[in-house]
């Protein structure tokens, strides 16, 4: 896939002539609604063989063979056998498809959210996904588990695509995560076996192929703790079935002493050589209940999982991606009205409907936009496209990655798919 930006006065016509391909092709790929009104900064799809990169102070032929994993010659032959000694900046230079690595791909899907329609998501994207966690089972204090509502049919969903479902255990109570459960749980030795007697006679009653543990705002008294707890269930697992894997959900650090609650509890070394691989999360720094910036800025994610692989074998990390973004309103107040959440397509809509143009911000590879809404208040949105999508899946390749995975599966995304195709081969283990 090619991705192009519409500029000022370009049509769907206009576009589809300047690569020689139908209408309907574009209209078909990325599913657009409105496809006789484009919206300025919006991205596009373009189907080729290949793609077109235009040359940047700095470019030689080696590096952009090392950029995209596409041998010299490959381009030389696709280009009339260019000159590398010759390379000019601006130069518009036609890159031709090389081979795609194979990867991970894991989504969550919160039964809370999409209730009912959770199995239809999975149906829908399984041919992507290598795993989907369901979200979630939660540790009490005395080691039982609360069930969510509804996992069956998107574990029957998920077989039916070949994708291994994953049992997703938290620490959340009454709507939030529980420090409290977790010390509890943490510091004793029969409720630990009895959350792991229930949890594996579930799996084999339901077909869960893991566990992943998402246990959040441990807290530095937490941190050994939550090891020891790892270590026993991963000898359980292990014990009871070799291809259940163990999983877990760790926060978004940078070093080894990163101060605050949500980060102490979490040690990547020491868990990294426990678990079979880990989740990442690499979003929401732009949160909700935060000031407006990208939800996962290129450079801060890179931060994250350059630190990871100082502790971490990079087959064992999964980086995270979101689906969504957020609307919003100015002028933002610590404490005041919670931004709204939108998905990737609602970001154009939203553009379209006041007639703004998206604007890209280049250091943290995301989309954005400000606009004035009926009552007069302005908004400022954040979200992501195909430009911040594949800036991701570059760093997946270059960084070697076991892959990346979804938080979480409740909007179209159907750009997103397209770029999973376009750039990787996706693992199946079932």
């Amino acid at each position: 896939m090619q991705i192009h930006v519409v500029s000022p006065g370009e049509s769907l016509f206009t576009i589809a002539r300047t690569y020689n391909i139908p209408v309907s092709d574009i209209i078909e790929i990325n599913q657009l609604e409105n496809p006789a009104n484009l919206v300025v900064g919006q991205t596009l799809l373009i189907p080729t063989m290949g793609k077109f990169y235009t040359v940047r102070p700095g470019d030689s032929l080696y590096s952009i063979s090392e950029k995209f994993n596409v041998p010299v010659y490959l381009i030389q032959r696709a280009n009339d056998y260019m000159d590398p000694m010759d390379l000019q900046v601006g130069t518009r230079i036609f890159i031709p498809s090389g081979p795609k690595p194979i990867v991970d791909v894991a989504a969550y899907v919160d039964l809370d959210i999409t209730g009912e329609d959770s199995a239809s998501y999975v149906e829908e994207v399984g041919d992507n996904l290598t795993y989907v966690n369901i979200f979630s089972y939660k540790a009490n204090a005395d080691g039982s588990l609360t069930p969510p509502i509804g996992d069956e049919p998107v574990i029957n969903a998920a077989y039916s695509k070949r994708v291994a479902p994953l049992m997703v255990i938290t620490n959340i109570d009454e709507g939030g995560f529980s420090i409290e459960n977790a010390t509890a749980l943490l510091n004793d030795e029969e409720a630990q076996d009895r959350l792991l007697d229930e949890a594996i006679a579930i799996m084999k009653e339901k077909g869960y192929l893991g566990i992943d543990f998402d246990f959040e705002y441990l807290g530095a008294e937490n941190r050994k703790a939550y090891i020891d707890f790892l270590k026993k269930a991963k000898k359980r697992l292990k014990e009871e079935d070799e291809r259940y894997t163990l999983s877990v959900a760790l926060a978004p650090k940078i070093s080894d002493d990163q101060v605050g609650i949500l980060y102490e509890g979490h040690d990547y070394r020491e868990i990294g050589k426990i678990v079979d691989f880990i989740f990442i999360m690499t979003y929401e720094w732009g949160w909700s209940g935060g000031p407006p910036r990208a939800v996962s800025p290129i450079n801060e994610v890179r931060r994250v999982v350059e630190y990871a692989l100082s502790h971490v074998p990079s087959e064992k990390i999964m980086m995270g991606i979101p689906l969504y973004g957020y609307d919003w309103t100015l002028p933002f107040v610590e404490g005041g009205k919670f931004a709204k959440s939108i998905g990737f397509k609602d970001g154009v809509e939203l553009a379209r409907k006041y007639n703004r143009q998206i604007q890209f911000d280049e250091e943290s590879q995301s989309p954005f936009f400000r606009y004035i809404d009926e009552e007069g208040k302005e908004h400022e949105v954040w979200f992501e496209d195909a430009r911040s999508l594949q800036a991701k899946f570059d760093l997946v390749k270059e960084l070697d990655l076991r892959g990346f995975f979804y938080w979480v599966l409740a909007r179209a995304a159907p750009q997103n798919w397209e770029l999973v195709e376009d750039n990787f081969i996706v693992n199946k283990v079932i």
